[in-house]
């Protein structure tokens, strides 16, 4: 079962280290079939209790995963190899288009803001045991969700939307429990679930956001949570429309226990309006992250759900890091308060770049996806060669391994820092690495 390698280890701690050092070095390929419980007792000669214990161990960090009677295996992409390895090594003289990060001239300059929230922090230091969220940032955070159509319900404030899913998922789910995501979709997302030693369910996505018959399939077949990117979707930039948005809703009113999380990370930067699922189900949260518009480094997202959720969220949290800091929050209100940010102009920008690579592809017979957001996705027939030439030509890609399980190949460019007279460029090179074909689904 296991070819030349042989698990070791009598403690539950030594015989989950001899598996995941394994799986780390290669010994153990994804997809490999461990032994059952009693026959690797047995070969060791400890209790079964034991085996049973590492198993668990293994499985919640996303190592293995236990699929009943058909007994457990080595998870298809372990947590030990997290989607971000599979990159491409930028050499010099190559521009880079695959990193998914903003354009830092769109960003606003951070230091009046923090000057602001520093001066406000030495008049009034936050202490242990003071309130963890600013009022000021709850209200207008709350009141911008209310003018988009998000369920009302209270506020909580995690360290970016992957701390935030990654806590909403963690109230609700346990071990085993799976999990409806999008494919292609968030690598991040897709290292997480596993890494909770939750299993992973693909649901594919177009231009329009979940297909609906995906998403009914996958919870009819016990996914117990389903998790969805509202606008620029990574990596493909689709955003959930109207229409689809009431079918979808129409899905999930058949699973009302189903744990809905909604990630609108592309909050600020894109001109769609979001269409809401939240309060589809009877537990959901709404995750909203000021990363792309504000900076990465600020750290920050706000969510919003039902008040069980919140409530659970915000339990956990002050068991850990306490709070997330008042005064990155006060600096978040400063910025928003003083409209550093244009949302329209940013959109516009990223919109600009990112329909005329579109356009300029389709004039070369090459499809291509992109309806919101900084990146765009074009599915292959040969993604290791095409990522390969155009590394060659000139230009650094995302390969679309990072953020696909069933879905068919394809690649990711981000165009956020790519310049308007480098579009034909680009086309030129990726029509020439893909070759022309006949527009596709890419799910």
């Amino acid at each position: 079962m296991l070819g030349e390698y042989r698990i070791t280890g009598r403690r539950a701690a030594d015989i989950s280290a001899s598996v995941e050092g394994a799986v780390a070095d290669g010994l153990l390929e994804p997809g490999q079939p461990l032994p059952p419980m009693r026959e690797l007792a047995q070969e060791l000669g400890v209790n079964s209790n034991t085996v049973a214990a590492a198993y668990r161990t293994l499985r919640e960090r996303g190592v293995i995963e236990t699929a009943g009677r058909r007994g457990s295996r080595v998870r298809p992409k372990p947590a030990t190899t997290g989607r971000e390895q599979i990159r491409v090594d930028v050499p010099p003289g190559v521009r880079n288009v695959s990193d998914g990060n903003p354009d830092t001239a769109l960003l606003p300059s951070l230091a009046e803001a923090f000057r602001a929230a520093a001066t406000e922090a030495d008049r009034a230091p936050v202490l242990y045991g003071d309130e963890p969220l600013e009022p000021e940032l709850v209200r207008r955070a709350r009141a911008d969700l209310d003018r988009d159509g998000v369920s009302d319900g209270p506020v909580a404030v995690a360290s970016g939307s992957l701390d935030a899913i990654e806590r909403v998922l963690t109230a609700h789910l346990r071990p085993g429990d799976a999990v409806a995501v999008e494919d292609p979709g968030w690598g991040s997302v897709l290292d997480l679930v596993p890494a909770l030693g939750l299993r992973l369910v693909p649901v594919g996505v177009d231009d329009e956001g979940p297909l609906p018959g995906d998403v009914e399939r996958a919870l009819r077949e016990g996914a117990r949570a389903l998790v969805v990117t509202d606008r620029a979707q990574n990596p493909t930039g689709a955003a959930v429309s109207a229409a689809r948005s009431k079918t979808l809703r129409a899905v999930l009113a058949a699973h009302p226990d189903v744990l809905l999380i909604e990630d609108d990370h592309g909050h600020g930067i894109v001109d769609l309006p979001p269409h809401p699922l939240a309060g589809a189900t009877r537990h959901w949260a709404f995750v909203r992250s000021v990363a792309k518009a504000y900076g990465p480094d600020l750290r920050l997202a706000v969510l919003t759900g039902d008040p069980v959720t919140v409530d659970r969220v915000r339990g956990r949290q002050r068991l850990g890091p306490g709070w997330v800091s008042r005064v990155v929050q006060r600096a978040v209100v400063h910025l928003w308060a003083s409209g550093a940010v244009d949302a329209r102009a940013v959109a516009a920008s990223y919109g600009h770049r990112r329909d005329a690579l579109i356009a300029a592809l389709a004039a070369r017979g090459v499809d291509a996806h992109g309806r919101t957001g900084m990146n765009v996705w074009i599915p292959v027939p040969d993604e290791t060669g095409a990522v390969a030439r155009l590394l060659h030509a000139g230009w650094a890609v995302a390969p679309g391994a990072r953020f696909r399980m069933n879905a068919g190949p394809g690649m990711r460019i981000t165009v956020s820092r790519m310049r308007v007279e480098e579009i034909d460029a680009v086309a030129d090179a990726v029509a020439e690495a893909v070759g022309s074909r006949p527009a596709r689904h890419y799910a």
